[in-house]
């Protein structure tokens, strides 16, 4: 005959483990880091894109995009 194993919670796991405040502070850390990295993604692709809006022609031909397709790229909206 099998026994039957019975689990406790005694409130350790309630304050520290993953169901607890511990776990929710640590998904709420997460969550701000996310949204923070994100935000910096965007603003570095926002300096590249004002970058190709300062570069020369000869600069632009040097990299293989046209006055055109810089300007396109340069005016796109920061989260796109």
């Amino acid at each position: 005959m099998n026994t039957i194993d019975t689990f406790r919670c005694d409130g350790a796991e309630l304050h520290g483990g993953p169901l607890g405040r511990r776990g929710f502070i640590d998904r709420v850390v997460f969550v701000l880091h996310s949204i923070a990295s994100q935000i910096d993604r965007m603003l570095e692709r926002r300096r590249g894109r004002l970058a190709l809006l300062e570069m020369t022609d000869e600069q632009l031909k040097d990299i293989g995009i046209s006055r055109c397709d810089a300007h396109r790229e340069g005016i796109r909206p920061i989260w796109d």
